[in-house]
């Protein structure tokens, strides 16, 4: 898949490369600690996303087997290999045994977005302790052995959620805050943001953060329910886009009354972006998650390099103005519904 059209890639390529140095098409001396293959090596890594039923993960699973494809193309002698183990629902506990699963069954290293550090910290430790390096992306262990962590700055995510929501309502108006799994972390530094943005403006008032099952149906049902029991709402700062993932609510918010400011842009959000009833959408470049992360143990166990430990990923913003440069790189990333509308913006 063409590195051009991945939208805030080069610089964090280019970030990592200087930081790592070294030449990419050879191992260092000494080799690496990966098992031996027919013909080479091997490099088997276990992805444990939050939950199989969220497009954005599925989206990291696709940038994870492009970049296992790409870097066993480009060095001869080696192959890498993704096992997708994350489970159906959100479950730190299942994420947990999932880790534990991974080292028995012999795996080289563990990239996994947690869905509750404190239940995945041991299991990520003693992960790291038997000789299995660990990566985070999305939503961090901080406390844990992993040795890098790749995402956004997830308070500043929630502060500018809250800033785009409050340009939209004037400054003015009832809010209420669509949160996710509350035992997340990443979510819970992203609501932090929007109340701490929300204290600048003195006629914004939030009504709570509403949390709910990581499902499109239950997100949407929540904002229903939220919306009859809080006629005043006018606005929602949804710092995940779950609920945008049904076309449930584009008959259900009307965009003269209500307005919406939501992390992630995937091709069913689209359509709220055109509707007007999400303006704004704060896209994380969720294919990036597997795609980078992959290249960074990569490069870390095979190639030796140096790696920071904290590698940020850039937000994306999405308006009708880059609508259609957005569906072609969604496109581009392989997402097969993308609506052909979109494609032909210019």
């Amino acid at each position: 898949m063409s590195r051009q059209h991945r939208w805030g890639v080069l610089a964090l390529l280019a970030l990592c490369a200087a930081a790592c140095g070294g030449d990419r098409s050879a191992p260092a001396a000494g080799g690496a600690a990966t098992k031996s293959a027919p013909g080479g090596q091997r490099i088997r890594i276990a992805v444990i996303a939050k939950s199989s039923n969220n497009p954005v993960f599925l989206a990291a699973r696709t940038g994870a087997e492009a970049a296992a494809r790409e870097i066993s193309q480009a060095n001869p002698g080696l192959t890498v290999e993704v096992a997708w183990l994350t489970p159906p629902e959100e479950d730190g506990q299942v994420q947990a045994q999932r880790i534990q699963q991974a080292v028995n069954d012999g795996v080289d290293a563990v990239l996994i977005s947690c869905s509750d550090a404190s239940k995945v910290t041991g299991a990520i430790n003693d992960a790291v302790d038997r000789g299995v390096p660990v990566m985070t992306f999305d939503s961090d262990a901080p406390q844990s052995k992993r040795f890098a962590y790749y995402g956004v700055d997830d308070v500043k995510t929630g502060r500018t959620v809250m800033d785009e929501l409050a340009k939209l309502m004037d400054g003015k108006g009832a809010v209420a805050i669509l949160a996710g799994n509350q035992n997340a972390p990443n979510l819970q530094r992203r609501v932090q943001g929007v109340r701490e943005a929300a204290a600048k403006y003195p006629g914004i008032r939030i009504i709570d953060a509403f949390h709910h099952i990581e499902t499109p149906q239950d997100a949407a049902a929540e904002v229903i329910r939220v919306n009859n029991a809080y006629p005043e709402v006018r606005g929602w700062a949804m710092i995940g886009g779950w609920a945008l993932f049904t076309r449930t609510l584009l008959t259900d918010l009307d965009p003269a009354r209500m307005k919406v400011v939501s992390v992630d842009a995937l091709p069913a959000e689209l359509a709220y972006v055109e509707k007007g009833i999400a303006p704004v959408l704060l896209a994380q470049p969720v294919y990036e998650w597997g795609y980078v992360g992959v290249k960074t143990i990569v490069d870390k166990i095979y190639f030796h390099k140096d790696v920071p430990e904290i590698i940020p990923m850039e937000l994306v913003r999405v308006t009708r103005d880059n609508l259609g440069d957005w569906a072609r790189q969604l496109k581009a990333w392989g997402f097969t519904d993308v609506p052909d509308s979109y494609l032909a913006q210019r």
